[in-house]
Parts: C-alpha cells; structure tokens; sequence
C-alpha cells in the first residue's frame, strides 16, 4: 500500500501467526531482491480490550519505531478491504500509545494522532527547558529549528526555498546529532502562505522520503506554534498533499490523507 508514495507492506497477523526478525525484515525491504518498501506494518490482535488492532511499525533496516502517521491511514484501508474491520472509526495501539482512525470518503483517511510533546526530556531533546526556536549547531551550518514529538522526534526547518543538495547535507547531519538520543526526523518547510507550506522529509537514518504524515504534522504545528500559519493548513508533497488541523497547545492533532491498494501477495518466510 502506499501515501502519497511512501510505501508500506502492511501483514495480517491476526489470521495467521507471523514473526519477523529484523534481517528478514532488511531482505524483504530491498528494492531490487525483495519486495521493496520504505516500512513494513504488522497489525495484530488488541493487547488492549477497548482497541480494534495492535500495529507495530519497523523500518526498512528492521529497527523498530513508535508511529507513522502514512502507515496508520493504509491500516485503517488495509483492515477494512481485508474484512478484518467493518467500523469506520477505529481505535488502535501503537508503541507510542493509542490513536484513532476515521474512514472519510473518496480513500481519505483521517487520524487523531494526540497532543503534540514540546517538553525536551518527552521528545527526546538535549535542552534545558522547551522553547519556541532551538539553535543546532552542524558541521555545515548552524540551524534554527523547532522541535516536536509526536511519537517520534521531529526537527522542522524554516527555509525560503526547497534545495535538494544543501537540505540532502544537513539532513545527515542533523538526523544523528548528539542533541537527539534516539535520532530525529528532519523536516524543510516552506511557507507558501497562511494555509499551505511545501515539505521535504527525511527519515531518522538519513535517506529522503516522499512523504510523511508525522513530519507534516510537525512542521504544520511549529509553523502554527510560530504564528505562520493557521490552524488548518495544506501540506504540500512532490505526489499529493495532507491537510493538517491543530487548535494549540494541550490539543490533538488530525491528519487527513489518502491510503492506495496497490497490490496483495504472499511471501514464504
């Protein structure tokens, strides 16, 4: 399945009893011997009664993350083609905690993604007290920057435009600076106006993604919590757009895009 082409192979674990190790998770990842995917998605039974499903999230390197905003809206589409679910609004769990997924009409997918963390010692962040703005220091240039969390670390990044080589750089630098303990996602955002900004994303490892739905959400909220934007915005990517709603601080954030069956297999672990 994918969003907006960041792309998932979504396991039913909850007919079938599957397990996978993070090398199996690297060979099915691959791109030319493989399937091919920037994330695999394995949804399984409750561990919780008042929840429909258990998903857990590991990256193309078999590590294993919080949340993905783009993978719980292809769940959501996943669970009810697969008839695994009939509801429309679904309540499930991830690492990070529990989310809810609505199923709007024409493929969109809405999620309820909680309320944002900007406390460093939540995100994580080396700092001493939350601020507005951070100044990250890299061997390329110094960044000014806000920092969220939403499951998983974000650094968002003001620009005036969008540059492939010189963001490219700094992305590598910043997504394993020392100020993260457990790495960052990077987002460059730029401001088109009040409603809508454009967005480039990279993963916590470094590698350019087409899209995120977590990072969107990041750099819509900084550019909200800065003033820049309104409290619902368009966020634009190179195959699509997300649109990202958010009242402030102490309030949820809701992300709604599409999810696409691209198509189904069977793979003999």
């Amino acid at each position: 399945m994918q969003a907006l082409g960041n792309d998932f192979m979504v396991v039913d674990g909850i007919t079938q009893k599957v397990f996978f190790n993070p090398e199996v998770i690297r060979q099915l990842a691959d791109r030319h011997f493989g399937v091919g995917f920037d994330q695999l998605l394995l949804v399984e039974p409750p561990y919780d009664p008042d929840v429909d499903f258990h998903y857990r999230i590991f990256n193309a390197d078999g590590s294993e993350t919080q949340q993905c905003a783009n993978g719980a809206r292809c769940l959501a589409r996943f669970a009810r083609l697969k008839g695994l679910s009939h509801k429309d609004r679904m309540s499930v769990s991830t690492q990070h905690g529990q989310i809810t997924l609505t199923l709007e009409k024409d493929h969109q997918v809405t999620v309820n993604l909680g309320v944002p963390q900007f406390e460093p010692a939540q995100i994580p962040f080396k700092a001493q007290k939350a601020e507005k703005t951070y100044l990250v220091p890299s061997a390329i240039q110094t960044v000014l920057c806000g920092v969220v969390g939403l499951g998983n670390a974000h650094c968002i990044v003001e620009v005036k435009e969008l540059k492939a080589d010189i963001h490219s750089r700094l992305a590598a630098e910043l997504t394993q600076h020392e100020r993260f303990p457990n790495r960052v996602n990077v987002g460059f955002m730029q401001v088109l106006n009040g409603r809508e900004i454009k967005l480039r994303s990279f993963h916590c490892h470094g590698e350019e993604v087409l899209a995120s739905g977590t990072n969107a959400c990041a750099a819509a909220i900084m550019g909200m919590y800065w003033g820049r934007l309104s409290e619902r915005v368009q966020v634009q990517f190179a195959h699509g757009s997300l649109t990202v709603a958010w009242q402030g601080p102490g309030k949820p954030v809701f992300m709604t895009g599409s999810a696409e069956h691209v198509f189904d297999g069977q793979v003999n672990l």
